[in-house]
């Protein structure tokens, strides 16, 4: 560029671009930076954490003030279910004998006998027991027993010995083959 041509005007002009671009970098900037007030909010969530503060406070007293009951003292809580043959007969429309694992939907007499072999023999047992080692017992049962669903059984062995026996009518009647 030849300094010699370059006149005042391109100066000025230069440099009016130039305060123009400072001016409105400037306004848009501080239209940007404008500070919120959010001390409203602050006490808001102040008061919020001193409440869940307090009700934590609360749960962890309660938590630390409880006793663990004496192992004899659920003993009796089980003891208090016992075995009604005429409910179970009225609303099963079968004879139901206490323990029997055939009423469980997709039970039968070979699965039940597989079942007492590996000393699973009462409802509450069976009620207890995982899936996956129901699944282990037909399993070693051979390939014939592969069709059966046993994610039901525990859950019913439980109505069974919780004397839940409308309830367990109703799932069956609901569910197909004892299917979930």
């Amino acid at each position: 560029m030849d300094f010699s041509t370059v006149t005042i005007g391109y100066w000025i002009l230069t440099v009016l671009i130039g305060a123009l671009c400072a001016y409105f970098g400037y306004r848009y900037g501080k239209g940007k930076n404008t500070s919120v007030d959010n001390s409203g909010n602050l006490v808001l969530f102040e008061k919020e954490i001193a409440k869940l503060q307090t009700d934590l406070d609360a749960c962890k007293a309660r938590l630390s003030s409880q006793i663990e009951p004496p192992v004899e003292s659920v003993v009796p809580v089980v003891a208090l279910v016992s075995f009604d043959a005429t409910t179970a007969k009225a609303v099963m429309g079968k004879t139901v004998k206490e323990d029997d694992l055939k009423i469980i939907e997709g039970i039968g007499p070979k699965i039940e006998e597989m079942f007492r072999n590996a000393g699973i023999s009462t409802w509450k047992s069976l009620s207890e027991t995982a899936v996956a080692q129901c699944q282990e017992i037909l399993r070693e049962g051979g390939s014939r027993f592969k069709v059966h669903d046993p994610a039901s059984w525990p859950m019913q062995a439980k109505m069974c010995f919780e004397g839940k026996w409308v309830e367990l009518a109703r799932w069956q009647d609901e569910h197909d083959h004892g299917k979930l």
